[in-house]
């Protein structure tokens, strides 16, 4: 209970309390629904008095008169206090859903890997879906049904206290029963959305290994899969909406017996001139409304749990703690010869798991290429990672000309550092828009001079909407070695005097090959080069190899001594090192 207090002033703190004048406007509405529904039922009594009983010809016009005015009001105050609420609640949402964005976008790498994205598109939808249902139907429901309720017993007590005493014996058995329900509508919503998380990734999964799928002729294994979390999900709703509307039937019977009960009482009442007939159909009447907010207060816990339990889902996202922390206030990191020096680094990934790094001292000289070679799963990425502090390291130290990157604020370290990753990563944007990524307000000139110099200006103009053509999901549209160039053209546009390059082990033909490395040759151009290198001209071109085996360097120095001095070069040539 603590820690739903806890969140419920969260919510109020970080997205409520901004919108606050609308909320209070609808709870001021609210007023004129309980007194105009109560003004409803209080009006029978002269009605039935004054016009049934006492035929006076001037009330016969006023009553009615009032009863339109009171029904108007209601009508209308209720339709802006939902407006106003389910703004309030889109507002909140909205908000909600930025900042899970915006803690995705500065959370560690580390972080991201870990979360799979169909739980979280889940959690960014259907979780804040339910937050959104708190805040404008619950919050108002709250004020609304409450307000309207205590106006109503007013009328009732008003009208005949004995009857009033009878009547509200059901207001703590609907309490009785919304608890014993919301408990159990807790379970099951929790169960729902996890089991929603589920299906989600299970989709994004078949959407993303479609052709993988096809190849195995995996289709019916997916099916059935797919199915089987269909009927789960299926399953846990079911369960879900049977337990939220379980309440019904019970409310009805309840309310049944409460009616023919008062009807009972109230006819001794009557027989006994302790009850006159326009103050039974008064209170009837305000009796009868009241069975509306009894029955959605009833509920209200429901709503309210759901809402608790997917903002304990949504809020760790939005909380989370990053590792890699930033200071903004740390100065710039001022780029001269551009060294970049490993001093004794340590790293691993999580104290559960080995060492990927032990003491690694690394000296990568400015404006010339290093190479990085070695087994898969040896730490050469985890070298390339390290630099723009995708990760950072346990022990030791990384300087770019003397300047530890952890004593620089991370903008100025990674607006030096251009990427050009094993695996290409493009946008389901247009050719143009994929290469401005770098740098947002380059000019036309800027751009084809980029994609010219990478080549990629070739396949463009042979396009029908040529820098205008849209590439599909991460580029699905485009060739392997096209994607490459793009990815080149965008790395030549920022103008970073680093670059990072993992070479692409796949095979292309011989002509896009030549292409790629003579736009390579021209990206890294007097430029600080680290390369996972697997090519022989890579090595072959670069001024410094490093050696990297189970974490550690084992060997450095140029291809020529290496081959005459390192075993583990020597077989990695042999083996493994493409022969262009």
């Amino acid at each position: 209970m603590f820690k739903d207090i806890e969140i419920i002033k969260r919510l109020y703190r970080d997205y409520t309390l901004k919108h606050i004048k609308k909320i209070l406007l609808a709870i001021l509405l609210s007023f004129l629904v309980a007194g105009s529904t109560s003004g409803i039922a209080y009006l029978l009594d002269p009605a039935i008095e004054k016009i049934f009983i006492e035929k006076d010809k001037t009330l016969i016009y006023l009553i009615p008169f009032f009863i339109i005015v009171a029904f108007t009001i209601k009508g209308v105050s209720v339709y802006i206090a939902k407006l106003l609420m389910i703004v309030v609640g889109e507002e909140v949402k909205t908000s909600v859903q930025k900042d899970m964005i915006k803690s995705l976008l500065y959370a560690d790498t580390q972080y991201i890997d870990k979360m799979h994205t169909g739980k979280f598109i889940s959690k960014l939808t259907t979780d804040v879906s339910l937050l959104n249902m708190l805040i404008s139907t619950a919050v108002l429901s709250l004020f609304k049904d409450s307000l309207t309720l205590i106006a109503l017993l007013a009328v009732m007590f008003y009208q005949n206290w004995k009857l009033s005493m009878v009547a509200i014996i059901m207001i703590p058995i609907a309490t009785v029963i919304s608890r014993t329900y919301g408990k159990r509508m807790t379970k099951v919503s929790n169960e729902f959305l996890v089991r929603a998380s589920f299906f989600t990734t299970r989709l994004l999964e078949i959407l993303k290994n479609h052709k993988l799928i096809k190849i195995f002729q995996a289709e019916k294994y997916e099916r059935l899969r797919s199915g089987e979390d269909l009927d789960k999900l299926k399953e846990k709703t079911k369960k879900m909406t049977i337990v939220f509307y379980r309440t019904t039937p019970v409310m009805e019977i309840l309310t049944g017996i409460m009616i023919a009960s008062l009807i009972f009482y109230s006819g001794k009442l009557i027989d006994n001139n302790e009850l006159e007939i326009n103050n039974f159909f008064s209170f009837l009447a305000a009796m009868m409304l009241a069975y509306q907010p009894v029955r959605s207060l009833a509920g209200l816990h429901i709503a309210i749990n759901q809402g608790l339990i997917a903002a304990k889902r949504i809020l760790p996202i939005v909380d989370v703690v990053n590792e890699v922390k930033d200071d903004p206030n740390l100065p710039n990191l001022t780029i001269t010869k551009c060294d970049i020096n490993f001093e004794e680094v340590n790293f691993h990934y999580n104290s559960e798991e080995k060492i990927i790094l032990k003491t690694a001292n690394l000296k990568i000289n400015g404006g010339k290429m290093t190479a990085l070679v070695g087994l898969s799963g040896a730490g050469k990425s985890t070298i390339l990672n390290l630099i723009p502090r995708f990760y950072d390291c346990q022990t030791g130290d990384i300087k770019i000309d003397n300047q530890s990157i952890y004593k620089t604020n991370i903008y100025s370290l990674r607006k030096n550092i251009s990427l050009v990753s094993q695996e290409t990563t493009l946008f389901d944007d247009t050719i143009k828009n994929n290469i401005l990524y770098a740098k947002l307000d380059a000019s036309e000139e800027e751009i084809l001079k980029v994609s010219k110099n990478s080549y990629a200006d070739e396949f463009i103009q042979k396009l029908p909407n040529k820098y205008n053509t849209i590439i599909g999901e991460n580029g699905v549209r485009l060739s392997g070695g096209e994607k490459q160039r793009l990815s080149i053209a965008r790395a030549m546009l920022k103008k970073s005097p680093i670059i990072l390059l993992d070479e692409a082990t796949s095979s292309l033909d011989a002509e896009t090959e030549s292409k790629i490395q003579d736009a390579i040759t021209q990206l890294t151009k007097n430029k600080t080069t680290v390369v996972i290198a697997h090519r022989l001209s890579t090595v072959q071109n670069a001024e410094k190899i490093y050696v990297i085996n189970e974490g550690e360097v084992i060997a450095e120095g140029n291809h020529e001594n290496l081959l005459s001095n390192s075993e583990i070069y020597k077989n990695f040539y042999d083996k493994q090192l493409r022969k262009d």
